[in-house]
């Protein structure tokens, strides 16, 4: 069997850092009361900006080669960046914790796995099975202990899941059009045909009580300008790169991994706290992570 590209892990792994700290990053705005329907549309714009000048100055064909790919794009962007960010910043909001919301999005590769065996025709063992729901029983150990009291928390989890959909959806159009795009070129149209999805959210609630006091402060640009410059532009570029290469079903497994790395993080920044089960959770998934990786199977190259 031959090794998967270590080069197309390093990507899926940067981007599950980035994306951890993401939701660290989003809490912190909202703890400002800074509207949802400002900063995801700003992210969403300036990462889509980064990218383009990106492309532009390191000459990467940029055009559109078809209407049926424009379509792609268009639902593609729909899909990601308007649905999930919106889904996953209001879960962010009503479940009170980066943990449990990154939790939730782990359920993520369940779905896309059905979706890379159906739709994509990869393979997928009954090891890699086993491995997917033994990470995400080891998640749900890393939250068992935290208790909530938030009247909106299952609302919260309920929009969340809309967010799961989203990704799934968006993981098997960007797996389509990397046959043909680069992945920068990709999340860059991701972005800015995003960006139009949000303007009538943006200018409606987004602005609606600007205080530019505020809104322009260090405390509110740091995080911004952080989930547009990581979070967007660069995990999502690493993460296309990683789909095409590994294929929808070996790459969403690795989404599994975020809730590990948020708890981590916030453990260590101070948000949250981690409890001993909480730890041997996170061991129980990096058992699953691995198996789900012995595939008795050549990658989709």
């Amino acid at each position: 069997m031959r090794k998967l590209p270590v080069r197309a892990y390093a990507a899926a792994m940067l981007t599950v850092g980035l994306w951890a700290m993401s939701y660290i990053w989003a809490d912190r705005l909202l703890a400002l009361n800074i509207p949802v329907e400002f900063f995801v549309p700003v992210r969403t714009f300036l990462a889509g900006v980064l990218l383009w000048l990106l492309n532009k100055v390191t000459g990467v064909p940029m055009r559109i080669q078809s209407r049926r790919d424009l379509f792609k794009f268009v639902f593609l962007a729909l899909c990601m960046p308007f649905i999930y960010f919106v889904a996953e910043t209001y879960g962010l909001e009503f479940t009170e914790s980066p943990t449990i919301t990154s939790l939730v999005i782990a359920t993520n590769p369940i779905l896309a796995m059905v979706s890379g065996i159906v739709m994509f025709k990869e393979k997928f063992g009954p090891i890699n099975i086993v491995g997917v729901f033994i990470t995400l029983a080891g998640l749900w150990l890393v939250s068992f202990t935290r208790s909530q009291t938030s009247a909106l928390f299952w609302v919260g989890v309920g929009i969340l899941f809309i967010a799961v959909v989203a990704e799934v959806s968006q993981i098997g159009f960007t797996k389509s059009l990397s046959a043909h795009y680069a992945p920068s070129v990709i999340v860059m149209y991701q972005f800015l045909l995003g960006t139009v999805y949000f303007l009538p959210l943006l200018f409606t609630k987004g602005l609606r009580n600007f205080d530019a006091g505020l809104y322009l402060s260090w405390d509110v640009l740091y995080p911004t300008l952080s989930l547009a410059l990581f979070c967007s532009a660069t995990a999502f570029t690493s993460w296309a790169y990683a789909i095409k290469v590994l294929g929808v079903a070996k790459t969403s497994v690795f989404l599994a991994v975020v809730p590990l790395v948020t708890a981590v993080l916030a453990f260590l920044v101070g948000e949250e706290t981690a409890t001993g089960l909480q730890w041997i959770g996170l061991a129980i998934a990096m058992v699953g992570i691995y198996l789900t990786q012995r595939a008795p199977v050549e990658p989709d190259l």
